[in-house]
């Protein structure tokens, strides 16, 4: 379809543009497939197309531009309306709307996916973590490291973990101050002209710094900036930048494997499992890595996931604009974790995070879910 209308062969028409958001994006056909095809490129591509159409209502169109670019695009703007969904997150006001009903009268899922949304840390990472954290010791490696929008603001504490872990593996950790988002959710949802100014702007940001390497602990941002070199390829000024960008970064898992790190960790008898992040398995190839990390800690007892590469159903919004799919998707998850009787399930993407708290809450699995990065922490 996408090749059809690529040649000019077919018109967009409603079928399209709900095959192409219907889809996960998920990119477990990108590891199943034998010619390589790249796909999520593919249909990311067309998205662009389906909203350069009037296809989408001007509501629709209004909301996005809202949340991505207005909110999202901007760290004061994303940190005001935090603040505002914390206060409201902790009032009577929720607990009244959940207890009374209302929501559930404007539409039938409005409650859960209000439940949905994460909690709003109680500080922001970049205002605990200084621009520059040297290390215990002697210094070994000089990292960068991306401390995102949603992972700034509702994961505050895994950010803070990540840096721990840096600077106790001998990395001196640079935290730009006026970083903002990566790009990846805009461009996941069709907008490339943001998504390209959010590209420059990191790379602009992190160009003070010499470091070794970029580091992320969020899938979807480590895959989104190690493809930089290929969205700005084009741009005369930022192509040869955005390639020694992207081949810089590496994902936390990825690079305390590569570098052989962490040593000395303590014994945990905890009993664990873990799922793979969609743009970590299927986008970034990397599996092995974080498990192999999880199985070197003492006194833990690994189980291995049954369908543990296949998606949870978070997939950026689509359990926001495709509840009733995603619930289903999730169920199946929980399920299999069920079945490890694993007291903790890991995963390394925030989304991922998001929707397996909210699913072992709604199927009643006693589990909790963390970050790897938080328990390595744990074990140092």
């Amino acid at each position: 379809m996408i090749k059809s209308v690529a040649r000019g062969e077919m018109e967009i028409t409603n079928l399209f543009a709900d095959e192409m958001n219907f889809c996960l994006d998920c990119q477990a056909c990108e590891t199943a497939c034998p010619a390589g095809v790249k796909y999520g490129s593919m249909v990311e591509a067309a998205r662009v197309e389906v909203n350069n159409t009037g296809y989408r209502s001007s509501l629709y169109r209004l909301i996005k531009k809202l949340s991505l670019k207005v909110i999202v695009g901007s760290k004061f703007n994303l940190k005001f309306v935090s603040r505002l969904l914390r206060i409201y997150q902790n009032s009577f006001i929720r607990k009244l709307l959940h207890k009374s009903g209302v929501m559930k009268i404007i539409s039938a899922d409005l409650e859960e996916i209000d439940k949905l949304s994460p909690t709003v840390s109680k500080q922001f990472s970049d205002d605990i973590i200084p621009e520059i954290t040297m290390a215990k010791g002697e210094v070994k490696y000089k990292t960068a490291f991306l401390s995102g929008c949603l992972m700034n603001v509702m994961f505050a504490e895994i950010n803070k973990d990540t840096v721990d872990v840096l600077q106790s593996c001998s990395c001196e950790v640079f935290t730009p101050k006026d970083q903002i988002c990566c790009g990846s959710l805009q461009a996941h949802n069709g907008d490339f002209d943001t998504t390209k100014k959010l590209a420059k702007h990191t790379i602009d940001v992190f160009s003070n710094y010499q470091f070794d390497f970029m580091i992320s602990n969020s899938a979807g941002c480590g895959a989104f900036m190690k493809e930089y070199a290929h969205i700005l390829s084009d741009d005369v000024q930022y192509a040869e930048r955005a390639k020694n960008f992207s081949k810089r970064v590496k994902d936390i898992s990825e690079f305390l494997i590569e570098t052989n790190i962490p040593q000395n960790m303590k014994s945990l008898a905890e009993s664990i499992t873990y799922h793979d992040a969609c743009h970590l398995a299927h986008t970034q190839k990397i599996t092995e890595q974080p498990r192999n990390i999880l199985k070197a800690i003492p006194g833990t007892k690994y189980t291995e996931l049954e369908e543990a590469s296949w998606c949870c159903g978070s997939a950026g919004i689509y359990n926001i604009v495709h509840y009733k799919e995603s619930m289903v998707i999730l169920e199946r998850k929980i399920e299999n974790i069920r079945k490890t009787n694993a007291k903790i399930v890991l995963t390394g993407n925030p989304g991922c995070l998001a929707q397996l708290c909210y699913g072992a809450k709604k199927f009643n699995v006693n589990v909790e879910v963390m970050h790897p990065v938080s328990f390595i922490r744990r074990a140092l």
